[in-house]
């Protein structure tokens, strides 16, 4: 079984040459058939009125000699026909003898000169020919040692030309292999992690399209690995960090001598305050994982989109009023939106929520809707610390905290605007970034009325 491709092509290119040449060569053979023998025909024809053209002016004495000599040198065998039909065959070694019909034989008597046909076996003429006051039928027959010579360079050409086209084919062959084992070795390399390997081939052609493809595909691997270990360390931390609390606090709460009776309870809350921390990373994980998924289950209803957000508000009173944030309104009335209402809901929880988080007590949190027959926008404004310019790109990745001298007291882990990107991104819309260092934040989200069919 032939396993490599180099050796398969060579095969492939040597079975395409030689059907092709074989195949051309009975085509031909098929096609020129008639004007060879037609051309064969008239130098027999050519050699017989030579023969009969020297009998006339030498007047040999010895005829059957002359004959003899002839046909020597005109390396066609010679039938020669008296008036009774009577044969006398003149030929070289080997030669066969073909059968002349009656037909030919009166017809050149006759003084016609005679051409064989398709039909007839071989290819032969005759010609009238008068010696010593007779008529003689003479007819000529085609050599095989012509036919051989022609066979035997037929055949070397053929054979010089699979020669020569075997050895262009060995390399052209490698020239096309070569790049297939080079990829090959980078695959290997890569299915083992080395997903810095590169393939360096300047071609313009489908080679060179594969190659561009795969160092792109190489690339897009290694920023995934790396996502995925900045992902493992992210969780990492954010797991050991409230149980190494939890561990802590809780050995302390088992020696009586170490925590004052007075600092039980505040222990305990901490304790409660971390796992509910723990709790809410592993329910955002989940969130992301099926926000991820295409298994998501996205039910669109038509509802009020001022209504929800109100309603919003309404239950994030209690954190605003215990820092006295006032939050201003401007929504129109009865706007009319087709979405899944569920993660719309946790969208504005949550940047309204982080509006909140990170405003400063006495703050104020603007909420506007503008809407058109395609479009409604959100933008949500808030008097907070603000967003430097080289963390805005950021903020929407996994685990990227901003603030993170405050990560215990908020709470955080880092997740929340990667879920509100993913389920605006579910939505087909669009969520932007606009702040300014200590002077506050804007989160615009611009949501399609009805959702595009798939």
């Amino acid at each position: 079984m032939i396993k490599t491709l180099y050796a398969r092509v060579i095969l492939t290119f040597l079975a395409v040459i030689i059907f092709s040449l074989l195949t051309s060569s009975l085509i031909g053979l098929i096609l020129f058939k008639k004007e060879i023998n037609e051309v064969g025909q008239n130098d027999m024809i050519a050699a017989g009125e030579e023969i009969i053209q020297l009998y006339e002016q030498t007047r040999p004495e010895d005829t059957d000699m002359f004959i003899k000599r002839m046909v020597k040198l005109s390396a066609y065998p010679i039938h020669l026909f008296d008036e009774a039909e009577e044969a006398t065959f003149y030929g070289l070694k080997n030669n066969n003898i073909i059968q002349i019909s009656p037909e030919a034989i009166r017809k050149v008597l006759q003084g016609n000169v005679y051409r064989s046909n398709a039909r007839e076996e071989e290819a032969f003429i005759g010609i009238p020919f008068q010696f010593e006051g007779k008529q003689y039928a003479m007819f000529l027959q085609f050599s095989p040692q012509n036919e051989n010579i022609i066979n035997r360079m037929v055949l070397i050409v053929l054979l010089l030309a699979l020669l020569i086209g075997s050895l262009c084919i060995l390399i052209a062959a490698r020239y096309l292999v070569n790049p297939l084992k080079v990829l090959k070795q980078a695959t290997k390399r890569l299915a083992k992690g080395d997903f810095d390997v590169e393939l360096k081939m300047k071609r313009t052609d489908e080679m060179g399209a594969l190659a561009q493809s795969f160092n792109e595909m190489a690339n897009e691997l290694k920023q995934l690995e790396q996502m995925r270990q900045d992902f493992v360390s992210n969780v990492s931390h954010e797991i050991q960090t409230p149980l190494t609390s939890i561990s802590g606090f809780a050995k302390a709460l088992k020696n009586n001598n170490l925590v004052a009776e007075g600092d039980r309870v505040y222990y305990l809350d901490i304790i409660i305050a971390e796992s509910g921390r723990l709790s809410r990373l592993g329910d955002n994980l989940l969130k992301l994982a099926s926000l991820d998924s295409e298994h998501h289950p996205f039910e669109v209803v038509t509802f009020n989109l001022d209504e929800q957000i109100r309603q919003i508000v309404v239950t994030c009173k209690p954190q605003s009023s215990a820092r006295n944030i006032r939050i201003d309104l401007e929504l129109p009335v009865a706007v009319k939106i087709t979405a899944d209402a569920d993660l719309l809901n946790q969208i504005w929880m949550n940047v309204i929520g982080n509006s909140i988080k990170f405003t400063p007590d006495d703050g104020m949190i603007h909420i506007g809707i503008s809407h058109n027959s395609k479009e409604v926008e959100v933008s949500i404004t808030d008097s907070g610390i603000g967003i430097s310019p080289g963390e805005l790109n950021s903020i929407f990745e996994r685990f990227y905290k901003t603030d993170k001298s405050r990560n215990r007291s908020n709470n955080g882990n880092g997740l929340g605007l990667a879920i509100v990107q993913k389920m605006v991104s579910l939505h087909h819309g669009s969520i932007q970034v606009k702040s300014t260092l200590g002077q506050g934040t804007t989160i615009i989200v611009k949501l399609p009325i009805v959702p595009p069919v798939g």
